[in-house]
Formats: C-alpha cells, sequence, structure tokens
C-alpha cells in the first residue's frame, strides 16, 4: 500500500485521528485485559490468542484512523523454533506488531507494569519476564534464568537492548542481557530494525500516516560465541540497518 512518508504539519485531521485511534485503544484494552484475566482457566496459548487479536485490531484501527499502515522485508529469516528477538524501540507500535506477527512470545518488562488492575494482571497471565530495572546485576540474572526456561518451553523472547524506547536517530548503549541469554541458552537471535518513530514518535499523541518498515535480519547463531561478540554483531546489524532505512525508507 503506498502513503506518504509523513503527513503535512499543517495537517488539522491529524489530531481527531489520533484521538479516534486512542479512544478505540483504550476500549479494546480494557475489554481484552478483562477477558484475559476473566479466562485464567484457559490455557496459555488461548490466553495468548485474545493478546494476538487485540494487537490485530489495534493495527488495523490504526491503519484506519492514521492511515499507519506497514511493510515487512526479511521475513524469510524468521525461524521455526524459538529465537531471542532483539528489536529497535522507538515507539508503542512494535510491541503491537511483534506480539501479534511471531509465535507467542515473552515480553522482559518492568515489574512495577504488573502492579496495574487488569491491565497488568492480564500481562501476568501471558507469562512475562518482569524484572526490576534498579537492581543490576540480579535483574540479568533473572532475564537469563526465566529466559531460558521460557525458550525451553517454546516461548520466544523479546529484549529491546537499549532498554527504552529512543527517537528516531538517537543510539543508547545496548545492554548485554540479550545476549548473555543466547550465549546460555544457546538460541539464535533474531535481530529486528523498523522506523516506527517516525509516524508514532515517543510521548507525542499526534500520530502521522505514512508506511512503517520493519525489517529483520539474518539469524545470529550463538553457539561458541561470547556475548560481547553477540552484542556487538546485533549493534551493528541494527544500527547500520536504521541508517540504510534512514536513506531508503523502502529497504
Amino acid at each position: 500500500m503506498s502513503a506518504p512518508t509523513t503527513a503535512p504539519a499543517s495537517d488539522l485531521t491529524l489530531l481527531p485521528r489520533s484521538l479516534l485511534f486512542s479512544l478505540g485503544m483504550l476500549a479494546s484494552t480494557g475489554i481484552v485485559a478483562s477477558l484475559i484475566v476473566l479466562c485464567f482457566f484457559l490455557s496459555f496459548h488461548q490466553r495468548y490468542r485474545l493478546c494476538q487479536y487485540w494487537s490485530r485490531f489495534n493495527l488495523w484501527w490504526l491503519r484506519v484512523t492514521c492511515r499507519i499502515d506497514y511493510q515487512v522485508s526479511g521475513a524469510e529469516h524468521i525461524p521455526d523454533r524459538p529465537a531471542i528477538i532483539m528489536a529497535k524501540h522507538q515507539s508503542t507500535w512494535e510491541t503491537l506488531f511483534l506480539n501479534q506477527y511471531l509465535p507467542p512470545v515473552a515480553w522482559v518488562i518492568k515489574r512495577e507494569l504488573l502492579w496495574f488492575p487488569f491491565f497488568g494482571w492480564a500481562m501476568g497471565l501471558l507469562r512475562p519476564i518482569a524484572i526490576n530495572r534498579q537492581a543490576g546485576a540480579s535483574a540479568v540474572k533473572q532475564v537469563i534464568r526465566q529466559g531460558v526456561a521460557h525458550l525451553r518451553q517454546g516461548q520466544w523472547v523479546v529484549i529491546f537492548p537499549e532498554g527504552t524506547r529512543v527517537a528516531p536517530g538517537v543510539r543508547k548503549r545496548y545492554g548485554m542481557g540479550g545476549a548473555v541469554l543466547a550465549a546460555h541458552s544457546g538460541c539464535p537471535i533474531l535481530p529486528v530494525a523498523h522506523n516506527a518513530g517516525e509516524f508514532w514518535p515517543r510521548g507525542v499523541f499526534l500520530k502521522r500516516p505514512g508506511v512503517i518498515h520493519v525489517v529483520f535480519g539474518p539469524l545470529i547463531a550463538s553457539e561458541s560465541r561470547s556475548p560481547q561478540q553477540l552484542n556487538q554483531q546485533v549493534e551493528e546489524w541494527i544500527e547500520d540497518t536504521m541508517m540504510r532505512l534512514g536513506t531508503n525508507p523502502r529497504l
């Protein structure tokens, strides 16, 4: 589907479109979170399917209201076995996309998110890896311990190595958690780059229409590799791809 790269700054429809999307997302979040909590007795995969329906609805609603679509390249690199996803984090958008596009995943999240009524309770039923970010080395150990357990059960693990959302063009230090988990588990890393922050920026209510481009990179094998080597390779691939996305958005 074709769409402009961004909308003109004077587009007066941005506010009502963004408001309409937000209302739909809030309503769907409340409904689906309540359903997941009420369906606690279902299997994990059944509960997770409800969450995927929520993600698909919101990606569709985003396209209808804010005219934001997406294109994917490199999907052939997605393996048929559990992997560790290490992705650029610019927006809320990629959490919706990865949740519905990939097999069931475990998110590495702040434990405080689990304290929110219904939303946090529902998230807890989807088997995330909830960490205390202030715990330092013990948080990394928790990611390794729980991550290995999830991977052995067939649940993929998603890690944003920069730890927080960053603006387009910004680069933060890549944490070692994902690379250490890969080295310990023997599972491959699937790197992901995208430019969602150009259309749904962090901390900005208005969303600009366009096409988000998502690139899945070649699998990075973890056997006989040090965490430092893995982390460097992931960072180089993601950041190089981000630069190419900036000059060639149809990469």
